[in-house]
């Protein structure tokens, strides 16, 4: 049972266009959001972030493997549910989205970006100049190293949400590696 209200009766009356927005987007409407949306404000920072990486150069797939590895290692099962759906429905395999979730992937580029964005979470961003110049050797710009970073931020915070408040999976369940 969830730690916070999941009733979107409930939420504040200003968080109710952004779950009509949500509801939309997705057919029916995430536990997480439902979780979120007890803060209008958060709720707009989660939708916003979405939309704008939605937007950015890396690509939707790249951004859900990122999520996965993300997810794997804070151990949200949550995230790593709904990821990988998203991640499928963005194009990759299931065997991708496995691989991700331990950081691994047959293309160099990806691998290079998984592995960055486990580093930024082990050693909570304390990185050096190699860490980097390892994603520029793979073909990434500073746009897209930022752009990586911002993913990394926005998978803690959801999944940091969806662990602490012990929000229901309401996604087909993937193991935790």
């Amino acid at each position: 049972m969830p730690r916070i209200n999941t009733d979107t009766h409930l939420a504040p009356a200003a968080s109710q266009p952004l779950l009509q927005q949500i509801q939309q987007a997705f057919g029916s409407t995430p536990n997480m959001f439902k979780a979120v949306a007890n803060s209008p404000a958060a709720l707009k920072s989660m939708w916003a972030s979405f939309g704008a990486l939605g937007q950015g150069t890396l690509g939707a797939q790249l951004g859900e493997q990122i999520a996965v590895a993300i997810a794997n290692r804070n151990r949200c099962e949550y995230c790593l549910a709904a990821h990988t759906v998203l991640g499928q429905k963005a194009g990759a395999s299931l065997a991708a989205m496995s691989a991700a979730q331990v950081g691994e992937s047959e293309d160099p580029r990806t691998a290079a970006a998984l592995r960055f964005a486990l580093k930024v979470v082990e050693q909570r961003a304390h990185i050096d100049a190699t860490d980097v110049a390892a994603l520029r050797d793979a073909g990434f710009k500073d746009e897209q190293v930022v752009e990586i970073m911002a993913h990394v931020a926005l998978n803690l915070f959801t999944n940091y949400i969806n662990v602490a408040f012990d929000v229901p999976v309401d996604f087909p369940k993937v193991a935790l590696k």
